[in-house]
């Protein structure tokens, strides 16, 4: 049995039960339960705060973990990082009011910094030469500025919506962050076998996003102009159709690629064509 766990809310919660889901993974995800045990794969997950879970893989509580870049980097526990799961991307930033001239890093020079994340700050400022004021809260750091409680503030931002509202406004990307899963040093031959599996599964998930069926007829004399514009993955499927001078094209298409190379194949004389969602795809 593997434990994996996960952030007990939040939006690297949903992701990540998200792509249990999507991996055909069943596990209850209520939150009156601690540990819950998967009904269909030999999994368990541990429900825990988001800052407990880089220590907890560490000490082998928890074989594996899903984290934001972000907490991992500023607990530094002696945990590997086994993949980066793509998702529930932010960075974190150096944020003033927006009233404020900004001058460059120097600015931050003698000021005070809230923050929730005092390593990677304090790396950062040394790194660039600067001596400030850090001011470590949990909670609202937005709100330090406009209560007097600090001169700027180094958070997570993903839209920046919240900085807009606290008015204010992002002037130094320090880092960028996504999901990742970590694990435990000394799993067992059993744990990494069933690792392997449930890494399958998500790869197979991740490959189908952002990508689309494609199937059409096309005109035989023209099929090599077709392939021609088609970034498949290998080479698509041509198969005849009852009519002889017509056969039927199947492939794989990129979707922000999409509307660009369909009206190429319009053009090319491609008709009938379909597109469907990938839900799985193993490369």
């Amino acid at each position: 049995m593997l434990r994996i766990a996960v952030q007990s809310k939040g939006r690297l919660f949903e992701d990540t039960m998200n792509l249990l889901s999507e991996a055909d993974i069943k596990v209850n995800s209520s939150k009156r339960t601690l540990l819950v045990q998967s009904s269909n794969f030999p999994l368990e997950v541990l429900y825990l705060r988001d800052d407990d879970i880089p220590q907890s893989v560490a000490n082998g509580v928890a074989d594996i973990g899903v984290v934001g870049e972000n907490e991992f980097v500023e607990r530094n526990e002696n945990a590997q990082i086994i993949s980066r799961l793509g998702f529930s991307k932010c960075r974190l930033s150096l944020a003033i009011p927006k009233e404020i001239k900004y001058t460059g890093p120097e600015w931050f020079n003698g000021r005070k910094i809230a923050t929730s994340y005092p390593h990677i700050l304090e790396k950062f400022l040394h790194e660039k030469g600067i001596q400030a004021d850090i001011h470590v809260i949990t909670g609202s750091v937005e709100i330090s500025p406009g209560i007097g409680l600090a001169d700027g503030i180094f958070d997570i931002v993903s839209s920046g919506s919240t900085l807009v509202s606290n008015n204010l406004r992002e002037v130094e990307v320090v880092m960028k962050s996504e999901a990742l899963l970590i694990g435990n040093w000394k799993m067992d031959e059993d744990k990494h076998r069933i690792l392997n599996e449930m890494l399958f599964r998500f790869e197979a998930v991740r490959s189908a996003q952002d990508k689309k069926y494609v199937m059409m007829n096309a005109p035989k004399d023209k099929v090599k102009e077709i392939v021609a514009v088609l970034p498949g993955i290998k080479s698509p499927t041509i198969i005849p159709l009852a009519d002889a001078e017509w056969c039927s094209i199947h492939t794989v298409l990129e979707e922000k690629r999409f509307w660009e190379i369909i009206g190429k194949l319009k053009e090319l004389g491609a008709q009938g064509i379909l597109v469907s969602p990938i839900e799985k795809m193993i490369l």
